[in-house]
């Protein structure tokens, strides 16, 4: 499967309901690298980078977010491959 890097923000009650935790454990579970963090615009921002299908399926989980969040608005954009991304999963902010 070819792998692909994505910019995601994420806009709603997505801040101080556990949301960056969820992205996470998300990512991690599906074997995603990249990061995530709030932005002073109350949104949820990430990069991320895998396979083209898993990615699909991280999209959709964060459209749901987890039960108090409330998501309006999942934007991705699609990045350059980045070949030396660190095989990790990080909140950064």
């Amino acid at each position: 499967m070819p792998t692909k890097r994505l910019s995601i923000t994420v806009t709603g009650r997505v801040q101080g309901v556990g949301y960056r935790y969820f992205v996470q454990d998300t990512a991690n579970s599906a074997g995603i690298f990249g990061w995530v963090r709030n932005n002073p615009d109350r949104t949820v921002e990430c990069e991320v980078q895998g396979e083209d299908e898993v990615l699909q399926e991280f999209l959709e989980r964060l459209r749901t977010g987890p039960v108090l969040s409330r998501v309006k608005n999942v934007f991705v954009f699609e990045m350059p491959v980045d070949h030396a991304q660190a095989h990790y999963f990080e909140i950064t902010g």
